[in-house]
C-alpha cells in the first residue's frame, strides 16, 4: 500500500462559493459615488450643512476612505461645481450650434431664452446641484467656492449679453449696449431667483413655473 495523502483539490468556483470577495471599484468609480451621495444628501430638508461623518456613513465607508478620493471636503464641492460648469456650458454650445445662422429679429431673444430655459430645466432636474448654485450649501464652506459659482453667473450673464447683442444689431436698436447690459442682468437675476426660491422652498416651487409667459414679459 502506498503512503498517499488522500487530498482533494478545490475548484476556482468551489473557492468562489467559500470566500466570495468584496468587488472593488473601477478606478474613478468611488470619487463618482462620492459626489453623487453628496449631491442626494442636498436634496433632503435641511441639509445645507452636511459633515464627512455623514456622508461617509452614507456610503458605508469610513471617513478615511472619502480623504483618500478628496484631500478636504472643499473639494468635494469642488467637483459638484465642475459638474455644474461642464454640463452648463457644454448645454450652452449646443444650443449656441443649433442658432447659429439664423439672422431674423427674433433670433437673439429666442437664443437668450432657451439658455434660461436650459437653466431651469437643470435646476429642476438637479435639486442638490441648485442647493451649490445659489450658495446655501456653500455657507460654512471655504469663501473661494461661492466665488466660483458667483464666476460661473457672470458667464451665464455674459452668455445672455452676446445672444441679445446679436439681436440688438439685427432689430437696429438705437442704445443696443445698454440694451443688452439691462436685459442680460434682468435674465440672470431671474434665474438666480428662480433657483433660490426653489431650493429654499424645499423643492415645492418649481422654477419653470409660468417659465414662458415670464419671459415673454422680460422679453
Amino acid at each position: 500500500m502506498s503512503d498517499v495523502e488522500n487530498t482533494t483539490s478545490s475548484t476556482p468556483a468551489d473557492d468562489e462559493a467559500a470566500a466570495p470577495v468584496r468587488k472593488r471599484p473601477k478606478p474613478g468609480e468611488r470619487r463618482v459615488q462620492i459626489l453623487q451621495a453628496l449631491a442626494t444628501m442636498l436634496e433632503q430638508p435641511g441639509a445645507e450643512r452636511i459633515t464627512t461623518a455623514a456622508l461617509a456613513a452614507r456610503l458605508e465607508v469610513s471617513e478615511a476612505a472619502l480623504y483618500r478620493h478628496f484631500a478636504s471636503k472643499a473639494q468635494m464641492f469642488e467637483g459638484l461645481i465642475e459638474f455644474i460648469e461642464q454640463t452648463v456650458f457644454s448645454l450652452i454650445n449646443q444650443i449656441a450650434e443649433r442658432e447659429a445662422g439664423a439672422s431674423d429679429a427674433g433670433a437673439g431673444v429666442r437664443h437668450a431664452g432657451k439658455v434660461v430655459t436650459m437653466l431651469v430645466q437643470f435646476a429642476e432636474k438637479n435639486p442638490g446641484m441648485t442647493r451649490v448654485m445659489v450658495g446655501d450649501a456653500l455657507v460654512f464652506e471655504n469663501e473661494r467656492l461661492q466665488q466660483r459659482m458667483n464666476q460661473f453667473f457672470d458667464k451665464i450673464e455674459s452668455t445672455l449679453k452676446q445672444c441679445l447683442r446679436d439681436g440688438a444689431q439685427v432689430v437696429g436698436s438705437a442704445t443696443p449696449s445698454v440694451d443688452v447690459q439691462v436685459a442680460a442682468s434682468v435674465l440672470t437675476a431671474f434665474v438666480v431667483g428662480r433657483l433660490q426660491r426653489f431650493a429654499r422652498s424645499g423643492f415645492r416651487r418649481l422654477p419653470s413655473e409660468h417659465l414662458e409667459a415670464s419671459l415673454a414679459q422680460m422679453l
